[in-house]
């Protein structure tokens, strides 16, 4: 994978630089790559309360603020050599209107900040941020916090225990480490393995199936799987990480303790009660410092 060539940032409407508009012009000044701005912006939210309609004049009042702001802030980056483009939608359907966007501009990177919803507001609708997890077509960077703009650590967070995964997890650590080389930054490898998930498959029914030499044996075996991971990408045995406990805690800590950037993960299509407690990437979103980079299965 070679250098980025399309960056895309969805621009927060409160209009205040921020994390991810940090990230991204870092990356566009480490890659060379065209940085596109793009606002989204909803009615004001009395119209989404009293069902009224707007009409051109009041939206095109409404937008010039943003058209301004977004001049202003590009007149800045073009003069710190960066090609900046802008964009202002007016939109009643973020999520759409930022997908089909995606589908005509190509980008290699959509970036974001992340958007804190509170978690009894998640229960019952599902945030912006989640479905573009689940829905976006490009790697998508969500970004909590950017206290370096450029990535000095990233890691490729990888679950080798499924081999039916392997593609997946491939592309998870080809992104990370397209990022990484971009920004000459560290690339780590982690698998936080989770037993108890065997534990709840259909060996644990089989009388006595979890002893002492099973769970080692099993560990093992997991353990094996990510080194021959490891082994096909590349990854140096120093920047290798096989912690057991459950992913978001697990990973949470890494970041803490090494003081990484980014943390790479995989998504993929989910159905029923794990659609509705949310994935692990979507679980880490919330809990975990720094930055996310997603990647669709």
């Amino acid at each position: 994978m070679g250098q980025y060539q399309r960056l895309l940032l969805i621009v927060e409407p409160d209009l205040h630089p921020s994390a991810a508009m940090r990230r991204a012009c870092a990356l566009a000044r480490a890659s060379g790559a065209a940085l596109h701005l793009c606002v989204f912006v909803q009615p004001p939210a009395r119209t989404h309360l009293w069902g009224e309609k707007t009409d051109e004049t009041e939206v095109q009042r409404h937008l010039h603020r943003y058209r301004r702001w977004m001049a202003e802030e590009a007149a800045l980056l073009k003069e710190e050599g960066l090609n900046v483009e802008t964009h202002v939608v007016w939109t009643t359907h973020p999520l759409l209107d930022i997908l089909r966007y995606v589908e005509q501009f190509q980008p290699d990177l959509l970036i974001k900040d992340v958007t804190l919803e509170p978690m009894l507001k998640r229960v019952f609708a599902t945030p912006l941020d989640c479905h573009l997890l689940r829905e976006c077509p490009v790697p998508v960077h969500l970004v909590n916090q950017a206290v370096h703009g450029s990535p000095r650590r990233v890691v490729a967070a990888v679950d080798p225990s499924d081999p039916q995964a392997n593609a997946l997890n491939q592309r998870i650590v080809e992104v990370a480490a397209q990022m990484a080389r971009q920004c000459d930054a560290a690339l780590h490898l982690l698998y936080a393995c989770d037993l108890s998930v065997a534990f709840n498959g259909e060996a644990s029914l089989l009388a006595g199936a979890w002893d002492d030499d099973y769970v080692d044996a099993l560990r093992e075996s997991l353990h094996m799987a990510f080194i021959n991971l490891a082994e096909q990408c590349g990854v140096p045995a120093d920047r290798r990480h096989f912690t057991l406990g459950l992913p978001v805690p697990v990973i949470r800590d890494f970041v803490d303790g090494y003081e990484a950037d980014v943390v790479v993960m995989g998504t993929a299509h989910r159905g029923g009660l794990e659609r509705l407690i949310g994935s692990t990437t979507e679980r880490a979103l919330y809990s975990v410092p720094g930055s996310l980079l997603a990647v669709r299965g």
